[in-house]
């Protein structure tokens, strides 16, 4: 089974204590979702400083536009490893600057995925995040489809939704459920 950085999980970090927690982790690879863009920098920093390396949803930023300008900021300005988003111009612009292009996946309906995979064979994410991340099937499909690895994330609950995603294919599981942070980081530990 395929992981990313030899991470199963990629803690989804929600607020400061959660934060706080990632850092005293032995995971390096996170995400941040929401953010205010005043924070963002000093949460970068603070996470390099401690050897770790921070995805961006840039569409949950709040303080700035979600285009491929914000996008050009946030690559050149704030220098996260990653950046997340639904929208395909920002996910350009990631690929453009040379960081991590993870593309946002909703899967909603046939049609919305079909267009979807329109976005993803134009521009060749790095990764393709797949919501919500507890319908194995479709993160196979998915795979199978694009030959792009994949992150599984929303409504992961549970031990068994994580191995069920990874399973299907997912090279790794976003969720801020700090319980499941524990149960994976002690993977890690006992991986070394």
């Amino acid at each position: 089974m395929m992981s990313f950085h030899n991470q199963p999980i990629l803690p989804a970090i929600r607020n400061m204590k959660q934060f706080d927690e990632f850092l005293n982790s032995s995971f390096s690879y996170g995400v941040i979702l929401d953010i205010h863009l005043g924070q963002l920098k000093g949460v970068i920093k603070e996470a390099q400083k401690h050897g770790k390396n921070m995805m961006v949803h840039v569409d949950l930023i709040q303080g700035i536009k979600h285009d491929e300008y914000g996008a050009e900021f946030i690559c050149q300005d704030i220098k996260p490893a990653g950046i997340i988003s639904t929208r395909s111009n920002v996910i350009a612009k990631a690929k453009q600057k040379k960081i991590y292009a993870i593309q946002r996946l909703f899967l909603l309906d046939t049609s919305a995925m079909e267009k979807s995979m329109e976005f993803i064979g134009k521009h060749k994410p790095d990764f393709i995040e797949v919501l919500p991340g507890i319908v194995p099937s479709l993160i196979q499909e998915i795979k199978e489809k694009t030959g792009i690895p994949i992150f599984a994330g929303g409504f992961i609950r549970t031990e068994e939704d994580v191995e069920q995603a990874l399973k299907a294919g997912a090279v790794a599981v976003t969720t801020s459920n700090t319980k499941l942070w524990k149960k994976y980081e002690n993977f890690l530990t006992e991986s070394d």
